[in-house]
């Protein structure tokens, strides 16, 4: 599909399964990375754990203010997702999280900083598809929730997504969330989110720090 098919796709749908984001190879070789450089530091996954609202448990985390790569590959991924969404963006944050067999991600919107969000899916233990739903009406207004599953007068949308395979959604407007359980035994993913530049969430770019500074050399 040509980007301009998969801006008519976003505004309709309020999300895009983009097939094969990234090649397979340099999703399993980005998770590779991420365990080797953590080992080198004595850091194993099970020390990222945290408990967040969304999850039924603790789940290895880690962001992009931690870990440079991540933030360096957000930053590059920004001119294709403005492609893609046929919008100029500013990126926000970025984190990492592997899920566990039986984990489940609450139905939930995201806060402004995720106005245009991208999940990547970088690796399965078992090769099960994991898909991420999406829900098939946008919100009038923003509000928060955490539920295990969508309402029954809610219709909504399953992403199969294969590995190096991402979603584009508008996370503020369009609830969203893992209402399977995870049929692997882990699952890695990579979460990145971007602002308009003009927009009504422009505050939130570089996740409400100041911009990058000019470099003299």
């Amino acid at each position: 599909m040509t980007a301009t098919g998969q801006n008519q796709d976003y505004d309709r749908d309020g999300y895009v399964h983009i097939r094969k984001m990234v090649p397979r190879e340099i999703a399993s070789g980005f998770l590779v990375r991420l365990k080797n450089d953590l080992s080198r530091q004595g850091v194993s996954f099970d020390k990222l754990e945290k408990m967040q609202p969304l999850l039924n448990r603790p789940a290895p985390e880690l962001y992009g203010y931690h870990y440079p790569p991540m933030a360096t590959f957000h930053w590059g991924l920004t001119p294709a997702i403005s492609l893609h969404t046929g919008r100029d963006l500013l990126p926000t944050y970025a984190y990492f999280r592997i899920y566990r067999r039986g984990d489940i991600c609450k139905v939930h919107g995201d806060r402004p900083a995720c106005e245009h969000s991208l999940s990547l899916t970088l690796g399965y233990s078992d090769d099960r598809i994991w898909p991420l739903d999406v829900a098939n009406e946008a919100t009038g207004k923003p509000y928060e929730r955490a539920d295990a599953s969508f309402r029954d007068d809610e219709s909504y949308s399953s992403a199969p997504m294969e590995v190096g395979d991402a979603v584009l959604y508008q996370g503020v407007t369009r609830h969203h969330g893992r209402v399977l359980p995870n049929p692997n035994e882990w699952s890695a993913h990579l979460f990145m989110h971007w602002v308009e530049r003009d927009g009504a969430f422009a505050d939130s770019a570089f996740d409400g720090q100041s911009p990058p500074a000019k470099v003299t050399l």
